[in-house]
This record gives structure tokens, C-alpha cells and sequence, in this order.
């Protein structure tokens, strides 16, 4: 009888902790800002003054042009299942939406990136706004709703009725920037 429960209690603890992955999947998480020294010297050096930072990309770091809106970068594997869903959304949002690149990235050729950014998993997609400043991140699938709440949190519209963590409301689903539904 106590291998049933044991059996039993390994189930219930698997599927909480299957359920508890599959929520964060693809969520867009808007970035931290760091404390950086501000100016040069021994002061600045020790921290006495700071202002936050955001980690920045540039055109050359991705070898591709940055949005004029809004860039998503997604760093994928070759044998990634989700890659090759998230980048049919996100190339489908950025020919729908003028401004909006996707530069789609093998994690395994720019290892620089995956330290730099500390990707866990793939795919693992950053969202930079048009002067290259990582404003948040979306980690494993993501589908056109939770890449749409990314693009609403960069335009400004939303911001206060987002999460910290970036998750969007309960109720219907977002409307795309320029104003229609999405399907």
C-alpha cells in the first residue's frame, strides 16, 4: 500500500512541475535593469555612483540589421522542436508589422551570446527595442499572443497593466499594435 502512495505522490509532484514549466514556456519577461558605475575613476570602480544599465546589441553583434521598432533575436539549436515554431511566429509577425526584424541565431555558433545572456534552453528569444537595448526575453515556444504582449510592452501601450513578469491579463485576447485582432 505504501509503494501506491509513493507512486501516487511522484505523479501528482511530476505533473505540478509539468504544469509549472509549461506556464513559463514562451512568457515574455521584461529585463532588469543592472546598477553600473556611472563615469570613470577609483570612484566609479568602487560603485560610489550608479545608474542603471541595460545590456545592448548592436548590428554588428547580430550581423543583421536592427528594427527600426523592435528586433527579436532568437537563439535556437538544430534539433530544437519549438525553434522552428517560434521562428514561424516571429517571422510572421515581423513581415506583418513594419519595423520588426526576427534574426533567428545557432546557439552553438555564438556561444558568446548564450554566456553573455546565460540561455539555459532553446529556443531562448531577447527583445531589443530600435537602438538595440534588450528590454525583456521569452524562453522556449512562443506563440503570437505572448510575442504581441512583447511588442505592446516596447510600444509603451500596456506597460501598467502587465506583470512584473510580463504576463498579460485574463480576458480577451491583445489586439496587435496597429490595431486590429489577433487570430
Amino acid at each position: 500500500m505504501s509503494k501506491v502512495v509513493l507512486v501516487c505522490a511522484l505523479l501528482v509532484v511530476a505533473a505540478l512541475l509539468g504544469w509549472w514549466w509549461q506556464t513559463r514556456s514562451g512568457r515574455f519577461r521584461a529585463a532588469e535593469p543592472t546598477a553600473a558605475p556611472l563615469g570613470r575613476g577609483a570612484a566609479a570602480d568602487a560603485g560610489a555612483v550608479t545608474t542603471p544599465a541595460r545590456e545592448i546589441l548592436t548590428s554588428a553583434d547580430l550581423v543583421a540589421p536592427l528594427g527600426r521598432r523592435a528586433t527579436f533575436v532568437q537563439l535556437s539549436s538544430e534539433v530544437c522542436a519549438a525553434c522552428v515554431s517560434t521562428r514561424r511566429v516571429l517571422g510572421a509577425l515581423a513581415s506583418e508589422h513594419p519595423g520588426v526584424v526576427h534574426v533567428e541565431i545557432d546557439a552553438a555558433d555564438r556561444l558568446d551570446l548564450v554566456r553573455r545572456f546565460s540561455v539555459l534552453r532553446t529556443p531562448t528569444t531577447l527583445v531589443l527595442d530600435h537602438d538595440g537595448v534588450v528590454v525583456g526575453r521569452m524562453t522556449g515556444g512562443t506563440d503570437r499572443r505572448q510575442a504581441l504582449t512583447a511588442l505592446r510592452v516596447l510600444s509603451g501601450r500596456g506597460t501598467g497593466s502587465l506583470s512584473r513578469t510580463g504576463r498579460a491579463p485574463a480576458g480577451p485576447p491583445p489586439a496587435d499594435p496597429d490595431g486590429s485582432r489577433s487570430p
